[in-house]
């Protein structure tokens, strides 16, 4: 079993590029069957504190995307995450 604050502390690594998305914020449970649906990490550039202060969109990973859950990471598979970029800065 493993405790909210543990979650807290792990980085969350999309393995599709590599990137590192973030910290846990907070955990979508569904109250009726007890099971953990998703996962929230704040988006980038999301000064969020627990969720409070600051703005921005969060990323909300459902649980069956979460590939493996290690001692210091939690590894996603994330195909859809979309850049923070602006369209046109793509174009070059």
């Amino acid at each position: 079993m493993i405790k909210i604050s543990e979650f807290q502390e792990k980085d969350v690594v999309n393995v599709v590029d590599g990137k590192n998305l973030g910290q846990v914020t907070d955990l979508e449970i569904n109250l009726q069957i007890g099971r953990v649906e998703a996962i929230v990490v704040p988006g980038k550039g999301n000064g969020k504190f627990f969720g409070f202060f600051g703005g921005g969109e969060d990323i909300t990973i459902p649980w069956r995307n979460i590939v493996k859950i290690g001692r210091d990471v939690i590894l996603v598979r994330m195909d859809d995450v979309v850049s923070a970029a602006k369209p046109s800065e793509h174009l070059s």
